[in-house]
């Protein structure tokens, strides 16, 4: 009995010894535990998202420092409710997250930033005004494009809207803003209002439904799914109408087709830039190493912008010299093109968007030290408060022909 009884103490002193006397390196960096809580996945646009931010994180420096974990709940609110409990019971430093919602997870939200959690939303926006919203969405997607399109229309027209995922604070906000331009033109009629789901699948099935019985529309605005709605218009043959769109690059190729543009097509490739997701993991990351003082705000991405005119192929994967859109054959058509920026995200190129790895030799550049606070947008970034008096002002596109 002593000798077992001794070899037991041991034992417990060994496990003891590894478990509370193990050595700390005082040149050991922290490691910060991220969480990427995304909410509908499936479509090209969030995998790419996703997928940079994963980059980032095995690019050094933050290689080093960043444990990173991703979490999918699905477009419940209640489900990404659960999932961030979930995170700041684990003891989170940070969550990066496009949220379903901008006002149901506010509560949990709440408590995870009174806990010390950092939560960046990339993109879809929440209210509660302890996050940081790092977003495109107030830069005017909605009437600008809706501007370009009835400019092309000359201010009459039935047009189709294609909208996103319902309850969003990003479909809210292009609905808005598109509808409040074609409120100005009492020649612009709505004949068809559908969801696509952001997904090109989608929008072709539903924009081949508009088609069959509204085949006299004159124009198409679409949010992302828009590669879709071209093959929709596309497959029914003779004149094409013009369509306004985001950037997917089945979509941007369709300007450089030669067939589409004997047939007519025209329009402007803007909207969602999955680059936003890296610019608002970079941003988190400067905050928490304390390279950044910066306290809960929303920040504007810029909004991406081009015409049929402007769109131009690039060498292979290469992103260089202006390009903006890729060969079919190195992505689908529904891949969203804008994953990179001079100065925002020089760190990611095609691969990185496709497969999450890092760019060899590449190490994280910082960011400009300015940022660009995004104005008040009720029920979308803030709670109490008030739109700007220019609120849904034009930015990229001038009226061509007089309004109400």
């Amino acid at each position: 009995m002593t000798r077992r009884w001794h070899a037991l103490a041991l034992t417990l002193t060994i496990a003891a010894g590894a478990v509370f006397m193990a050595p700390v390196h005082a040149d050991e960096p922290k490691k910060f535990k991220i969480y990427l809580s995304l909410s509908y996945s499936g479509n090209n646009w969030m995998s790419e998202t996703a997928n940079i931010i994963k980059a980032l994180a095995k690019t050094p420096p933050y290689d080093k420092l960043v444990d990173l974990k991703e979490v999918i709940s699905g477009t419940d609110p209640q489900a990404q409710i659960a999932a961030y409990e979930s995170m700041i019971d684990a003891g989170a430093d940070g969550v990066i997250s496009f949220p379903i919602s901008p006002t149901a997870l506010n509560r949990v939200v709440k408590r995870g930033c009174e806990r010390g959690v950092k939560f960046f939303m990339y993109d879809s926006t929440v209210t509660e005004s302890c996050a940081y919203n790092v977003s495109y969405i107030s830069a005017g997607f909605g009437e600008n494009t809706a501007q370009a399109l009835v400019n092309e229309l000359g201010g009459k027209g039935k047009i189709f809207m294609v909208r996103g995922v319902p309850g969003t604070s990003v479909d809210k906000r292009h609905a808005d803003g598109a509808k409040a331009i074609f409120a100005k033109y009492p020649g612009i009629e709505v004949v068809s209002e559908y969801y696509g789901m952001w997904d090109d699948r989608i929008a072709q099935q539903e924009t081949a439904k508009a088609l069959a019985a509204h085949p006299d529309v004159d124009g198409i605005w679409s949010e992302l799914g828009e590669a879709g709605t071209l093959n929709a218009v596309a497959d029914r043959g003779g004149k094409m109408v013009p369509i306004v769109g985001e950037n997917m690059n089945g979509f941007r190729l369709g300007f450089l087709n030669p067939d589409y543009q004997k047939r007519g097509l025209q329009g402007v490739s803007s909207g969602s830039p999955p680059a936003t997701a890296g610019y608002a993991f970079k941003l988190m990351m400067e905050i928490l190493t304390g390279k950044r003082k910066q306290e809960p705000v929303s920040i504007e991405y810029p909004l991406p912008w081009a015409t049929s005119e402007q769109i131009k192929l690039c060498n292979g994967s290469k992103i260089e010299n202006g390009c903006n859109v890729f060969d079919a054959s190195l992505v689908p058509q529904g891949f969203s093109t804008v994953i990179h920026d001079d100065v925002l995200l020089p760190e990611i190129d095609l691969r990185a968007a496709l497969e999450g790895k890092p760019v060899d030799g590449m190490t994280i550049q910082p960011l400009p030290a300015a940022i660009h606070q995004a104005p008040p947008e009720p029920g979308i970034n803030c709670q109490r408060c008030e739109a700007p008096a220019d609120h849904y002002k034009l930015t990229v596109v001038q009226p061509t022909v007089a309004g109400q």
